[in-house]
């Protein structure tokens, strides 16, 4: 039988095969040196050794047969194998060479086994040639086809990469809520990236501390997502923490790199990863959160189900969706901070509580507007007045943020001190609309104002019960209707002239006087409360009139229910409510006298003043009220004009007849001259100008107001307003 140089390399082949386990061994101990990286993971490390093996026995086994040079396939599952390296991140170049280091070794055994099986020269040569063409058309169309399946399984990646990143940019930072935005992180990367991520921000980055956070690092887990879907046993959610010393997320807070680990197989995890205890996390990818230069906190993304480990473009890809989150969640702080800077500074602007007065019974709720809307400028006030009487006051400042709250305060203080001066509500509005006017005039000069800070406008409505009348003085400046509510239910909106905006000028505002029965609910409101998207003014004045008519234990139970039957969760606008109930003044709380303008009245005056002393039981006032009473007499009679009006006023009755009083006594003297008295230092000689100053030591308060016709000077007493006084006078 003839031997050919085919048949002398299937003979060759075929010795070879026998003992392929030592070649398999030889390839691999090569590679293992060669090659590290194909070892590193042990899943990797197996299936490289089971693919030594098939190519190896489908080359032998193929010359063997006799297979041509292009004839012999490699393994069914080398493609697949290769896109599992493209998965891990190996190198094109790393399996190539692995190719060409098992060749060598192949075909040095090969060309070594042929002497063996003949001596002839031309035969072994003719052999080689063969065998040496069979191995490099076997490793080329290996490698072409592997190199191939490597460069579409990383296009394949590329392009999932690419749109995670862009699917980052659409889904993370869609709010500015800081939890919400950390849990659209912690969503994305458990759908496409990971099995269990954790988000921890540095508990400083969330109190709006922009220096750079100190050790140890205190962080507060604000979001955590699983594909298991179970509870962390040991950091629960918004739960403070630290991580220990030296740990991965430590590391990367401090330096502000990430890092990528892995475990050998499933166990327990360390003590310095103690979100992933218990659970067979065996890769995991560190990030700090950085933004602008500062580091906000740190997110973890583990896998244990997904069997790949994470590589190098694993951390890259985590890092570029790190930083996308990173941008929002600070864009997110930042609008916390200014939100709530705005918000304790409207707050801050606003009544802590209402004063203590005796004319209404009031409830109040203020209501900022949603997180995408901003603080906004509307106010509400109530200030009590001479004459037992109360001022209501509910205003809107046109736009949003800090710029519209502190215009708010400015003009809530430029009401209290108009108010103070007793002006009635249409001359109030006249001097605010003047306010309003210079403030928007100071704004256009300033150079480092925004543009839009310099068109100020407001709404305001003013009104003015008095408790003795029972009547009601009400003007608003452009701003919404307000209700009432009578002693029968029936709620009605009170018609008042409209009045223009604050900041137009030139327009004059008119004021409207109505009867309030005892036990009538008068509504303040902005129009954020029955303006809205998903229904007209018209409706929501009838959703107001409709919870104002329900009976309610407490106006603070009415206050809640009109906020949630009329408002949303979010509302569009911020919305400031104001209800006061109103009280009378009996004829057991008035007494009045009209008197003629002759200094003999006077006695008489001070006579009738402490008859009604005693009967109201406040004869410890009885001196201190006939002295401020003979003063302001005599000053009327002096100084005014007729006719004159003493009038005695006891806001608080006694809980009990017979008993004490519970509040202050108010002295009016009233007359139709219109000069306001002044309190001026009487030199040692002069007769006159004493008698103000010792109303003003004895008073509580003392002041003018002025009304169409003439005047009232009234002033306050209490039990310890003259106490220093006379202490003075004794010594």
């Amino acid at each position: 039988m003839d031997v050919t140089a085919d048949s002398l390399v299937s003979r060759a082949a075929h010795q070879l095969g026998l003992r392929a386990q030592s070649l398999i061994a030889d390839v691999e101990q090569c590679l293992r040196n060669e090659v590290p990286e194909l070892w590193e993971d042990p899943d990797l490390a197996r299936m490289t050794t089971d693919n030594i093996a098939e190519h190896l026995v489908v080359a032998m086994d193929g010359l063997a047969h006799g297979g041509e040079p292009g004839g012999i396939d490699p393994p069914a599952a080398d493609i697949d194998r290769v896109r599992r390296l493209a998965r891990h991140g190996i190198r094109v170049s790393a399996m190539l060479r692995a190719h060409r280091l098992a060749q060598g070794i192949a075909l040095d055994r090969l060309l070594a086994e042929l002497p063996r099986l003949t001596g002839d020269p031309e035969l072994i040569s003719a052999a080689a040639r063969k065998v040496i063409a069979a191995t490099t058309g076997y490793v080329d169309r290996t490698s072409e086809q592997g190199v191939v399946a490597f460069q579409e399984e990383r296009d394949r990646r590329l392009r999932a990469r690419f749109s995670l990143v862009n699917e980052a940019g659409l889904r993370i930072g869609t709010t500015l809520d800081i939890a919400r935005t950390t849990e659209e992180l912690a969503d994305l990367a458990t759908e496409r990236f990971a099995d269990l991520v954790t988000v921890d921000l540095l508990d400083s980055a969330l109190h709006g501390t922009d220096a750079p956070a100190e050790e140890p690092y205190v962080l507060r887990r604000v979001a955590r997502r699983s594909v298991a879907d179970d509870p962390d046993p040991t950091i629960a959610p918004q739960q403070l923490h630290t991580f220990p010393d030296g740990s991965p997320p430590d590391r990367a807070l401090a330096t502000g790199q990430p890092s990528r680990h892995h475990t050998d197989g499933p166990s327990d995890a360390p003590e310095t990863d103690p979100v992933h205890a218990g659970r067979p996390v065996h890769s995991t990818l560190v990030v700090p959160l950085r933004a602008r230069g500062t580091i906000l906190g740190v997110a973890r993304f583990s896998r244990h189900r997904n069997p790949d480990r994470y590589d190098d473009e694993d951390l890259l890809l985590a890092q570029e969706i790190a930083a996308r989150a990173a941008v929002a969640v600070d864009n997110a702080c930042r609008y916390t901070h200014a939100r709530s800077t705005a918000l304790s500074l409207q707050r801050s602007l606003l009544p802590p509580r209402t004063p203590p007065q005796s004319a209404v019974e009031v409830a109040c709720r203020y209501r900022p507007a949603g997180d995408r809307v901003g603080v906004g400028g509307d106010w509400y006030d109530v200030i009590p007045l001479s004459g037992a009487r109360v001022a209501l006051v509910v205003g809107d400042v046109v736009g949003h943020g800090i710029q519209a709250a502190a215009t708010m305060g400015r003009l809530r203080t430029a009401v209290r001190t108009l108010a103070d001066i007793d002006l009635p509500p249409d001359e109030l509005l006249t001097h605010l609309d003047d306010v309003v006017i210079r403030l928007s005039a100071e704004a256009s000069t300033d150079p480092d104002a925004e543009p839009t800070s310099a068109e100020i406008g407001a709404t305001c409505l003013y009104a003015v019960y008095d408790p003795v009348s029972s009547r009601c003085t009400l003007a608003r400046a452009g701003h919404v209707l307000p209700a009432v509510t009578t002693g029968d239910g029936a709620v009605d909106t009170l018609d008042l002239p409209p009045g223009p905006p604050l900041g137009l000028g030139g327009l004059p505002f008119e004021a409207t006087e109505v009867d309030l029965p005892e036990g009538s609910l008068l509504a303040l409101y902005t129009d954020g409360l029955i303006e809205a998207r998903d229904h007209d003014v018209e409706t929501g004045l009838t959703l107001l009139r409709r919870v104002l008519a329900r009976p309610a234990a407490s106006l603070e139970t009415t206050c809640d229910a009109v906020l949630e039957a009329l408002l949303p969760a979010r509302p569009d606008d911020d919305v400031a409510l104001l209800l006061a109930r109103t009280h009378a003044l009996g004829d057991r709380q008035v007494a009045g006298w009209d008197l003629e303008p002759d200094p003999a009245a006077v006695a008489g005056a001070r006579s009738n003043v402490s008859r009604q002393l005693r009967t109201w039981g406040l004869d410890d006032l009885d001196f201190t009220a006939e002295l401020v009473v003979s003063e302001l007499v005599t000053n009327a009679i002096r100084y005014g004009r007729p006719p004159i009006h003493l009038r005695l006023i006891l806001p608080q009755p006694p809980e009990e007849p017979g008993g004490a009083p519970n509040g202050n006594l108010l002295c009016e003297v009233s007359d139709a001259g219109g000069t306001t008295p002044h309190r001026r230092r009487a030199r040692t000689y002069d007769e006159g100008g004493r008698g103000l100053l010792l109303v003003a030591q004895l008073a509580e308060h003392w002041g003018t107001r002025h009304a169409r016709h003439g005047k009232t000077v009234w002033a306050e007493l209490n039990e310890t307003a003259g106490a220093g006084a006379f202490a003075a006078v004794s010594v």
